[in-house]
């Protein structure tokens, strides 16, 4: 695991010199991504740089220093990542004739690529990845990302008086210091924020830069600067589609025995390490079951780390404990206060250097610090609700859906447009004359929830409205427009025969590349630790997409083949319990005093009005309502507090 920076410069006399000192302030931002070396590669000649910062966890030898160039000279790569499957493919390269100095999966990568060209190689590994790699006999370079989307790239051209720049990185605080970026905040980007707590690909917080899309591969050359676009040569999208075709129709017995099968050699896989290599545990069924597969193929216990709160409702830890009790694992926990999460939050800007506001971003980091200082590696049980149908909000839109499609769609829209006639504030006011009980949500903003799905003419849209934090961030952003995204784009949706497995993949292509990724990513990296998800392997998830439905979601319960495979190693007892997620109190931090300063300071009206991103009105509004004990703003105020923070930080 590491971290990569680059940039192509049309123009300019830039000598070898000042090329590798600006490589080097962009790869320095990236330190905490690798902290074990660091590298550049430079051609004036064509304005070209690379850079590399290295984690390292396979070949600790100095021949897996990056860059690397290939055995022909062709290819030279900076990359970011690991493939699981490179001792199969590095046989298969040394019996073409291949030669290898050391023993890293990048100089396996580049053998690949030379000996069956860029795309083709890449459908031949399992890993996570990132890179850029430069084609010195084509003049091409290529920017590509794995298939689900672990590992982040960023990239992106902008032209000034200096001349004309493509920019790409792990993250965005390395293009940040090249010193020819300028930073123009999107302001569309910044109501997907307000909408789902982060921005989805290909957006980002800045003006003409953009995320490479997961499973994509993006080729630039000087006769295509601009108008490349990326091109799939995965997609989890064609994958459902492929799975329905199938038509695949095992027995319970079956399907269970595939499953072990098949996670216990993709865990194999990724314990493969040179370094300490352990996994978080939070007690749960997903981490728990790669806990369960890892132990089963280890002669030592497994070290194991949670995190543990003394609220009780948010508090995981005992049930972690008795797990890795029962597996024989080497368990650490550690029990944080409020204190120690408040703290945290300061370092948030730096740490994502583009708004996010999932609040589990606290504990996931703090979870991760704990596991730096035992291993280098750490797995996770990352992914098993969205290819498996774990989240309560599937369900709950399968029931809404259920409950209002009988209505005709004219009478539907015509509900929707009386719920409009009256703003949100209005409804909130009638509740109070009335003395009418409060919803979740302020009951404005419930109803304006139910409109939005009422107008919905198809089942996934209604999706959309049930996971949306602002309803109409529209409204509250100045100047800024909602861009389309895989959630309100029927183009993207796909005719599946079950709403359930419609709503877990887009959740597949968006939310969990976007979010809990970058989430994982973030934390993990912002401590110099790898984390690997062996149920984000693709065959993994290929292999879901053909299951049929009631092998995932089965009596009103999501995972429920994932839950029988890990039966057979943990009894049911110890696993079945209500999911709590890994959440934290927030509503009542932001109404404490060790909080309640900074939320001021950073929506004061004064300060909205000059900095000229928001509507001050609406701001104030709901942290006025939420101080007051009246409705839970939590995730409404978080989303804001999150780029006014990072505004604070970065600009």
């Amino acid at each position: 695991m590491c971290g990569l920076a680059g940039f192509w410069q049309r123009s300019g006399t830039e000598s070898s010199i000042e090329l590798k000192s600006i490589i080097e302030q962009m790869t320095h931002r990236l330190v905490h991504r690798g902290p074990d070396d660091k590298g550049t590669w430079v051609d004036p000649n064509i304005g070209l740089g690379f850079g590399h910062r290295r984690l390292a966890i396979l070949d600790l030898s100095p021949e897996g220093h990056q860059p690397m160039t290939s055995e022909n000279g062709r290819y030279i790569i900076t990359f970011n990542g690991e493939i699981y499957n490179y001792l199969d493919l590095r046989q298969q390269l040394i019996q073409l004739g291949h030669g290898f100095r050391g023993h890293s999966d990048t100089e396996v990568l580049l053998a690949g690529i030379s000996q069956w060209g860029v795309q083709p190689c890449l459908s031949r590994c399992v890993g996570m990845f990132a890179f850029a790699l430069w084609d010195q006999r084509e003049q091409l370079l290529y920017l590509g990302r794995d298939r689900l989307g672990e590992k982040p790239l960023y990239y992106g051209w902008q032209s000034n008086q200096q001349g004309s720049f493509l920019f790409f990185a792990s993250e965005l605080k390395a293009i940040h210091a090249h010193p020819y970026f300028y930073p123009h905040i999107n302001r569309d980007a910044i109501t997907l924020l307000l909408r789902y707590n982060y921005i989805p690909s290909p957006y980002s917080i800045y003006t003409g830069i953009y995320k490479l899309p997961p499973g994509t591969l993006l080729t630039v050359s000087r006769s295509q600067w601009t108008t490349c676009q990326p091109q799939p040569y995965w997609c989890l999208k064609n994958e459902a589609e492929q799975g329905i075709r199938v038509g695949w129709q095992p027995s319970d017995s079956e399907a269970i025995a595939a499953f072990d099968h098949l996670l216990r050699g993709v865990v194999s896989q990724q314990m493969v390490a040179d370094v300490p290599l352990g996994a978080f545990l939070s007690g749960g069924v997903d981490s728990s079951t790669i806990v369960a597969l890892m132990q089963a193929q280890s002669d030592r216990p497994v070290k194991t780390f949670t995190i543990g709160f003394h609220e009780t409702k948010f508090n995981e830890a005992e049930q972690a404990r008795e797990v890795a009790h029962y597996l024989g694992c080497d368990h650490t926990d550690l029990y944080v206060t409020a204190q120690d999460c408040m703290a945290v939050i300061p370092q948030l800007p730096s740490l994502y250097d583009e708004p996010f506001a999932d609040s589990s971003q606290i504990p996931t980091f703090l979870v991760s610090q704990l596991a730096r200082q035992h291993v280098t590696v750490s797995l996770s049980g990352d992914g098993g609700d969205e290819l498996l149908g774990g989240y309560s909000q599937y369900f709950w839109g399968q029931r809404i859906w259920h409950g209002i499609r009988w209505l005709p769609f004219r009478i539907r829209q015509l509900v929707s447009h009386l719920i409009t006639q009256l703003t949100p504030q209005d409804w909130n006011d009638w509740f109070d004359r009335l003395h009418l009980p409060s919803l979740y949500f302020a009951p404005g903003e419930s109803l304006y929830r139910l409109a939005g799905v009422l107008k919905e003419p198809y089942a996934p849209g209604l999706y959309r409205h049930l996971i949306s934090q602002w309803q109409d961030p529209a409204s509250v952003v100045i100047d800024g427009i909602e861009l389309p995204t895989v959630m309100d784009d029927s183009r993207q949706w796909i005719p599946l025969p079950h709403l359930l497995e419609a709503f877990m993949n887009l959740d597949g292509r968006m939310e969990l590349p976007d979010q809990i990724l970058v989430k994982v990513d973030r934390a993990t990296m912002g401590v110099g630790l790898e984390s690997r998800a062996p149920l984000l392997d693709h065959r993994v998830a290929e292999f879901a997409c053909k299951l049929p439905l009631h092998l995932k979601v089965r009596r009103g319960q999501g995972k429920w083949l994932l839950r029988q495979v890990l039966h057979q190693y943990v009894p049911a007892q110890l696993v079945e319990r209500p999911k709590m997620g890994f959440s934290v109190p927030l509503n009542d931090w932001l109404r404490s005093p060790e909080l309640r300063d900074w939320v001021e300071s950073l929506l004061a009206e004064n300060r909205l009005k000059t900095e000229g991103f928001f509507h001050p009105q609406s701001i104030r509004r709901i942290w006025e309502e939420h101080q007051d004990g009246r409705y839970n703003w939590k995730s409404h105020l978080w989303n804001v507090l999150m780029f006014q923070s990072w505004l604070d930080h970065w600009q």
